[in-house]
């Protein structure tokens, strides 16, 4: 009996044991799984493997992490100009009718071409006027000379030289009167002299340029000093920016500006900036920063609104297109890249890597690692938010 009794009592110590020894193996195995979860959550720890399919179907571009040309700038809007000795605006030197327009608008002119002509009766009246005042001229010219001896040989009276020395000087002042209006309206003098009147004044282009508008019609009456016609030469086209007075002391002349017209948005074009304005516009209050155009297209159209970047400062630093990097909860990331081989199949595996950024430059960023990368390193240039989507869902299910 007591044998017995001895036989139960170590049974159940031993079962006890075991069942002792089974319950911290399972606690240990459950800390083991918890410690290993806490380890694939921490800072993006597992890799992206794609396939050689998935890699050509993606048209994912690597490559090692380059140093570029990047400029901090200032964005600016404004609209193309032409300085002001490039413009001009034709007008009536006479009030006359207007018997003939020779251009229209958008026509090419040269300095000097003949636009239009006026007739009216008051410029036959000038130019016979003038033959008349001319002919007296050299009447009282001969008269003045005459009495001028007389006077010195003590035959003529004093009087009478006096007389005829102010009607000579007060005709010769009429006469360069009647020419510098005959010059003015590109008379030929000499043939007015002749008799050769003309009937019609041509009006000259000043400048070489366009014709940009036309404010009269034939047969309209223009009083002297009215507008005809508005030229412009657009060889000389600039852009005209306005810069905010908290980014003025940033510009200076030499600068290069990247812009484009609102017409044309994909069209970018560049320029020098040649003059940076010293007064405020007061609405906004801002200055005017002049640029030169450094290749002219046809399409540039003074009065056209333009919008640019001045580029302040430049200078090689490591960067990516901004498809390269992706921004998760306050921190960016960039993605090495490694070609795989695995019986005989290639395949490609991606490790995020947490960088900080700078300043962009036409879809380009720049990249500042917290720990340099080996020179032949790869990285991924484009679909970093597809990566990172991928990462996550490898981390989801390996939770799950």
């Amino acid at each position: 009996m007591k044998a017995l009794i001895m036989s139960i009592v170590t049974a159940l110590f031993l079962i006890a044991c075991n069942d002792s020894g089974h319950n911290e193996d399972g606690h240990s195995h459950e800390g083991n799984e918890e410690s290993g979860h806490h380890k694939h959550e921490e800072g993006h720890g597992d890799e992206v493997h794609f396939s050689e399919q998935q890699f050509q179907s993606l048209d994912m571009k690597t490559d090692t992490l380059p140093l570029r040309n990047l400029s901090s700038y200032i964005e600016a809007n404004g609209q193309l100009e032409v300085l002001p000795q490039y413009e001009a605006v034709v007008t009536a030197i006479i009030g006359a009718n207007v018997t003939t327009i020779k251009v229209i608008e958008g026509d090419k002119v040269n300095k000097g071409q003949v636009l239009a002509y006026l007739s009216h009766p008051d410029l036959i009246t000038l130019q016979t006027g003038y033959v008349k005042s001319w002919f007296q001229l050299q009447y009282l010219e001969q008269e003045y000379q005459r009495q001028e001896t007389l006077y010195e040989e003590k035959v003529g009276s004093g009087k009478e030289f006096q007389k005829i020395w102010a009607d000579y000087q007060s005709m010769k002042g009429m006469v360069k009167g009647y020419e510098a209006q005959l010059d003015i309206m590109e008379l030929n003098i000499e043939k007015v002299r002749q008799g050769d009147i003309y009937e019609q004044v041509p009006v000259l282009s000043p400048i070489e340029g366009h014709i940009r508008s036309v404010k009269v019609k034939t047969g309209q009456f223009v009083e002297p000093q009215s507008e005809i016609f508005e030229i412009v030469n657009s060889d000389h086209i600039h852009a005209d920016f306005m810069v905010f007075e908290k980014d003025m002391h940033k510009v200076k002349e030499g600068q290069k500006i990247d812009f484009s017209v609102e017409s044309l948005p994909d069209k970018q074009l560049k320029a020098t900036v040649f003059a940076v304005g010293k007064t405020f516009e007061q609405s906004p209050k801002a200055i005017h920063l002049h640029a030169e155009i450094d290749s002219k297209k046809g399409f540039l159209i003074p009065g056209m609104y333009i919008r640019g970047r001045i580029l302040t400062d430049s200078g090689q630093s490591y960067a990516l297109p901004e498809a390269g990097v992706v921004r998760e909860g306050g921190k960016y990331f960039i993605f090495t890249a490694e070609k795989e081989i695995d019986n005989g199949n290639s395949g490609w595996a991606f490790h995020p890597i947490e960088v900080m950024v700078g300043k962009r430059d036409n879809n380009w960023i720049e990249i500042k690692l917290f720990k340099p990368l080996e020179k032949s390193t790869a990285v991924a240039w484009n679909n970093a938010y597809y990566l990172l989507a991928e990462m996550k869902k490898g981390e989801a299910e390996h939770s799950h």
